[in-house]
């Protein structure tokens, strides 16, 4: 029994008592008719939270599969994800659909894998950044203290974008009950959020969406002189293509990175440009990329994982094809905490669309972080 009927069958005994001490009373049959009321809603809600344990996750989830996305609300209560009522917005995707919905967005948007994920409540998200440190200095033990510099801060605000994705299904589809309807949506919804982030994070104008790290001015100037906001670059020594010695141009990006960051550096390029590195060789005829021995671990270049991305650009006159740096520490992404899911079967019947729409937000937080490989003379 509940918390909630232990005292719901209390209030009932109190009830019974006022009512044989005070017969025909109206307020306390008013009470009466109240209770069985909540008693009734609380019968046919169908909780969408797992708070109950994953007995209740799951069947709560069945009952947002078999209740909402099949049919409709058939009749039943569901939380209204915004403030407005029901009808103005969408409705909360339960916890454990959410989850498989990020871990499928996991496995194929990279950026988001190696980025630094941060859940917000609003688009109003902003971090703040310190250009360099406390000044000290010297003195004698009696010398007086002068008053040191303090670091500069920078306000970073990631342009935010609604992603959206529009899958559609019939209803027979719906009614039949060997067709999986949770697991179809999740991967429609997660190969259509992917598809938009990944080419977001990587190139994203930040108009209506995020802002890609490749979307930032880069220059060729080191850490101490460059401009905050732009990211560093090194040539590759010939116009779209390696120049001589291709792997000491590799190098130079590596340590073009300070050592701070280079612990939890990554790689980042897509497969055609990975497939020329793969065969580089150094002076003494080893292979530069080494290949993952376990499962589960990336393979390497000059001891750094790589990560595919398709949306990196191929090597081409002037194009950035190669980035490497401390994702965690030089880029944000910032999203709301739940999916929101509308069911619309009435714009284009027989059709039942469902309308998932999530706001992300991308940026680079520390231009220090990242580098980048501009293959020019």
């Amino acid at each position: 029994m509940t918390d909630y009927e232990v005292k719901a069958n209390a209030l009932e005994a109190v009830f019974e008592t006022a009512e044989a001490e005070a017969p025909g009373d109206g307020a306390v049959a008013e009470l009466k008719a109240e209770l069985a009321a909540i008693r009734q809603a609380m019968a046919v809600r169908p909780p969408l939270g797992s708070e109950g344990g994953d007995a209740a996750g799951a069947e709560a989830r069945k009952a947002f599969v078999d209740g909402y996305l099949r049919k409709g609300l058939a009749g039943g209560e569901v939380k209204a994800l915004v403030a407005a009522t029901g009808v103005d917005g969408g409705y909360a995707v339960p916890e454990a659909l959410d989850r498989s919905i990020e871990t499928v967005l996991r496995s194929v948007s990279p950026i988001r894998a190696i980025a630094n994920v941060v859940n917000v409540g609003s688009a109003n998200y902003r971090k703040l950044v310190t250009t360099g440190g406390f000044a000290s200095g010297w003195v004698a033990e009696i010398a007086a203290r002068p008053e040191t510099d303090t670091p500069d801060f920078i306000e970073i605000a990631p342009p935010f974008g609604e992603l959206y994705a529009n899958p559609a299904a019939s209803q027979a589809m719906l009614d039949d009950a060997m067709f999986d309807v949770e697991a179809w949506l999740a991967q429609e919804v997660a190969a259509e959020f992917a598809k938009a982030e990944g080419a977001a994070f990587v190139a994203g104008t930040g108009v209506n969406r995020p802002k890609g790290f490749l979307a930032y001015p880069t220059d060729p100037a080191g850490d101490a002189t460059r401009a905050f906001g732009t990211l560093q670059h090194v040539v590759s020594g010939a116009v779209g293509a390696f120049g001589a010695n291709p792997e000491d141009r590799l190098i130079d990006l590596v340590h073009a990175l300070r050592p701070g960051y280079r612990q939890g550096a990554s790689w980042v390029m897509n497969s055609a440009t990975l497939a020329r590195l793969r065969k580089l060789k150094s002076a003494d005829g080893d292979f530069l990329w080494r290949p993952g021995l376990m499962e589960g671990q990336p393979a390497t270049l000059l001891g750094y994982p790589v990560v595919e991305a398709e949306d990196m650009p191929d090597i081409a006159a002037n194009a950035l094809a190669i980035a490497f740096g401390n994702f965690r520490r030089g880029y944000v992404i910032a999203e709301a905490a739940a999916t929101r899911i509308l069911r619309d079967p009435y714009s284009h019947k027989p059709f039942v669309h469902f309308y998932a729409t999530k706001r992300v937000g991308g940026a680079v937080v520390n231009s220090e972080a990242i580098k980048v490989m501009k293959f020019a003379a």
